[in-house]
């Protein structure tokens, strides 16, 4: 199950799409206590016996969590059978600390970055500056660095970016929002995660709006269950203009605050979103998981979600 420790090599995800039918992906969050990194990989084996196509570990505004992003990505490349990619945001950052990092990380055997923009906490927002503006900048950045040789795959890293089939809450024009993810594309971007939703049909609308605009890298869904009206408040926070459909709401209303019950509702309607989206040709599902293995591992096991590989 482990993997000895030393540097280990992921997957470049150009790979994982050839060899993959449709992904299925999970991201994490780099604890902050000892006790979240005991949870944590006391519930790893039950996402390893998943078997996803790759894990992501998500970067704190402003690079607050920089090291242990860092580390929970080499931990679990070195560690578990798991393919780890981190987050990377350059809001905050300069072009010199982007360049050390990815640095680090070719170093580490790391294949894959998922280049984000992000957002400074709000205490640093007017005291720190940036190289960096949009986050096409930094894909360019790490296209830059790929040119180096540094990596030990010829290709470089591997580079997902966001996309956000309701919108970007900074970006109401939705021609411009386009122009960005194309943008962001045309620099070197391998494939598309997009924001967690509950109306599928807005995916597919949005994918089809990429094709379109001559997106054509793959896209992958990210669903994130509800599990308690905490997290369902949450989404709303971490999600700005995130829909939540009618039936969805009447649903969660008839549980009556009744947390099982709540969580049951939001569970079955994962669950049936996922299965319209892999009948539908979604090419990917990425599960937001906030570090829980039950929803996803039922979601899984109910949809019989193992990876399938092309023929």
């Amino acid at each position: 199950m482990g993997r000895s420790s030393g540097i280990v090599k992921g997957m470049h995800i150009l790979d994982i799409f050839a060899r993959d039918k449709v992904t299925i992906s999970f991201e994490f969050f780099p604890p902050k206590t000892d006790t979240g990194w005991d949870a944590l990989f006391s519930r790893i084996s039950q996402f390893e016996s998943l078997d996803p196509s790759f894990v992501s570990v998500t970067y704190g505004a402003g690079g607050s969590t920089r090291k242990n992003t860092h580390d929970l990505v080499l931990r679990l490349l070195q560690q578990t059978g798991l393919d780890a990619m981190p987050h990377l945001t350059c809001i905050g950052h300069s072009d010199q600390e982007i360049q050390e990092l990815l640095l680090k990380y070719a170093q580490a055997g790391v294949s894959n970055i998922l280049a984000l923009r992000g957002d400074l906490p709000s205490d640093l927002a007017e005291t720190r500056t940036s190289d960096f503006n949009h986050a096409a900048d930094l894909v360019r950045a790490i296209a830059k660095f790929n040119d180096s040789g540094a990596c030990s795959d010829p290709r470089g890293f591997g580079i997902g970016v966001a996309g956000f089939p309701e919108g970007h809450p900074d970006t109401p024009n939705c021609l411009e929002q386009m122009d960005h993810l194309k943008a962001k594309v045309d620099a070197g971007a391998d494939y598309i995660c997009t924001q967690l939703f509950f109306n599928n049909d807005l995916f597919f609308d949005f994918r089809e709006r990429c094709e379109i605009a001559g997106i054509n890298v793959p896209i992958i869904a990210g669903i994130m269950p509800i599990t308690s009206t905490k997290v369902m408040n949450r989404m709303a926070d971490l999600a700005g203009g995130m829909q939540f459909p009618p039936a969805l709401l009447r649903t969660i209303d008839r549980c009556n605050e009744d947390q099982d019950l709540v969580s049951k509702a939001g569970i079955h309607w994962a669950t049936e979103q996922c299965r319209d989206l892999v009948d539908r040709g979604a090419r990917g599902i990425h599960f937001y998981t906030l570090n829980k293995s039950d929803a996803t591992q039922c979601i899984h096991n109910t949809l019989g979600l193992s990876r399938v590989e092309s023929s």
